[in-house]
């Protein structure tokens, strides 16, 4: 075994600087229609967007009452993938259910 030491100059250590890049975040919207019922709306607000009983039942009120309501904001990749998962349990229960997404 070698007993090499290796030294770094201080000023290499002074020149590098850490960026963290993050990414465009998106607004995912439920929006209202005539046929999706309200308990419904609340187990996907539940369920795919992690939200407590209480606030997705506040949610699913203002989409009943004002055509649409934020669900929750992410990056796109999260945010595609959640309207993804409202469009398919939404269809395989019968509901025509849609989502959109904004950028924020």
């Amino acid at each position: 075994m070698s007993n090499k030491r290796f030294y770094i100059k201080e000023s290499t250590l002074k020149d590098v600087k850490e960026e963290v890049i993050t990414p465009p975040l998106f607004k995912v919207y439920l929006l209202n229609d005539d046929y999706t019922t309200m308990d419904f709306v609340v187990y996907i607000l539940e369920h795919i967007f992690h939200k407590p009983k209480l606030e997705a039942t506040q949610i699913m009120l203002h989409v009943h009452h004002n055509g649409k309501g934020l669900a929750g904001i992410y990056p796109k990749d999260i945010a595609e993938t959640k309207v993804t998962q409202v469009h398919q349990l939404a269809r395989n229960a019968g509901f025509p259910l849609m989502c959109e997404i904004e950028r924020e």
